[in-house]
């Protein structure tokens, strides 16, 4: 079975995409969908850490992001990914500039699934910042890997 390819993108690649990325890859799997999912950040400074928060927020839920690196968005990352989910509009409008051969595959997250959202960045705020965008994320990877594996 190969694997399908999902990049989750924010701005510097400590806190919404990993932790985007670390939930899909359980939700995605506990619906039975083969993925393979990657992150990364378009003003990310290469091999930070996840922030903190992030740490412990992803821990809470079962999840580890001890191991992650922050990585810059490159045409390599996006090149056969089926499908590329930004944080923001903002995000997405920057994909769209530097990377217009992959328009038809980067959407917003929240777009993904019929919302007009941004997901806020909870960089530099508390733990239960942290906690209330997981949540707002693990809601909308709910509703993206049913659409997706329809």
């Amino acid at each position: 079975m190969s694997l399908t390819k999902i990049v989750f993108i924010c701005t510097g690649n400590t806190c919404r995409s990993p932790m985007a990325a670390a939930m899909a890859s359980h939700i995605f799997a506990n619906a039975g969908l083969a993925v393979e999912v990657f992150s990364a950040g378009v003003n990310a400074i290469e091999g930070q850490p996840a922030s903190r928060h992030a740490v412990t927020v992803m821990k809470e839920g079962g999840l580890c992001l001890l191991s992650h690196k922050a990585a810059i968005v490159s045409a390599d990352l996006l090149g056969d990914a089926a499908l590329v989910l930004t944080m923001t509009d903002s995000h997405r409008t920057v994909l769209l500039s530097d990377y217009p051969a992959a328009h038809e595959k980067i959407f917003t997250l929240a777009g993904y699934v019929d919302d007009n959202i941004n997901i806020a960045d909870p960089f530099g705020g508390s733990k239960e910042e942290y906690s209330a965008c997981a949540a707002q994320i693990r809601e909308l990877l709910t509703l993206a890997a049913k659409k997706f594996g329809s």
